[in-house]
């Protein structure tokens, strides 16, 4: 075991008596329950092509994740880029049958 210190650890620090400028920051992050959220999983099997598997396996070994992960945020980008808005109500309007009262 060594005993050298650098010289940055052998330093004196010098503290003086100037005013502190601290200001509040707002903050930003997301409460604990949003951070263990997880949406509801079907499970599905599905075909799909080496290359792809392959593709997924290599990047999600580059990024430390699960390819399996990567593929659901994928699909899931998707859905939320492309899926309409779902409404409450059917926004289908009755057929007139033309028949007279």
């Amino acid at each position: 075991m060594s005993t050298k210190t650098s010289k940055a650890s052998s330093a004196k620090i010098k503290y003086t008596s100037e005013p502190i400028e601290a200001k509040v920051v707002r903050d930003f992050l997301p409460p604990p329950e949003e951070l263990a959220f997880r949406e509801e999983g079907v499970k599905v099997t599905i075909a799909l092509s080496k290359k792809s598997v392959d593709f997924f396996k290599s990047e999600a070994s580059k990024h430390h994740t699960q390819y399996q992960r990567m593929i659901r945020k994928l699909i899931d980008t998707y859905v939320d880029t492309y899926a309409e808005p779902i409404t409450p109500r059917s926004t289908r309007v009755a057929r007139k049958t033309g028949r007279a009262q």
